[in-house]
């Protein structure tokens, strides 16, 4: 049983998102959501992310939604450093602000400022050892920065019981065929 999992994906960028209005956005919370419904129907209690701008934060923002028939689920900000959103734009920042303050809780792996990869990688560590499972949005074909939590989870399942629940590109796309033939279903 799941009842801590984490959530990772590609950031914004690395999809050619740069709108809050681009549909894959949908498709996405739709993919996450209908892996989610089920695990929650189960016991899921924990959903975990980084606050990444892109998959991580539309989770938050699915998590938020699901809440309303769902009380028993929480969720985790775990950053790898302090200040994350440093550098971000101000619209980035102020939809990850609103998310940090829904958050159940909060903190930083290292707490302390960006000092290099190895906060990302202390992190990826931590947050797997404290779940019971993985969700991922990443498609082996079109490597990006999932690859590194993918690789880290898979090593960690071999030795240990950990689920891994991956969404494809694949995936994304009978989502996106559905949702337009239910828009158009005379077409």
């Amino acid at each position: 049983m799941i009842k801590r999992l984490v959530i990772t994906g590609y950031k914004q960028h690395e999809l050619g998102v740069f709108d809050e209005k681009h549909p894959g956005i949908l498709y996405i919370k739709k993919a996450l959501k209908n892996e989610l419904v089920p695990l929650l129907d189960d016991g899921l209690e924990w959903v975990i992310i980084s606050g990444q701008l892109g998959v991580e934060t539309w989770a938050a923002e699915l998590v938020i939604e699901l809440k309303s028939t769902y009380p028993q689920l929480q969720y985790a900000i775990i950053t790898p450093f302090l200040e994350q959103d440093l550098k971000w734009k101000d619209t980035n920042k102020e939809k990850y602000q609103t998310i940090c303050q829904k958050a159940d809780f909060q903190t930083s792996v290292t707490k302390r400022p960006y000092e290099g990869p190895w906060q990302m990688m202390e992190k990826n560590k931590f947050v797997i050892r404290n779940s019971d499972g993985l969700l991922i949005v990443y498609d082996e074909e079109n490597e990006g920065s999932p690859k590194f939590m993918k690789k880290l989870a898979a090593q960690y399942a071999e030795r240990h019981d950990y689920h891994i629940i991956s969404i494809s590109a694949d995936d994304l796309q009978m989502i996106a065929e559905e949702e337009q033939q239910n828009q158009w279903p005379d077409a």
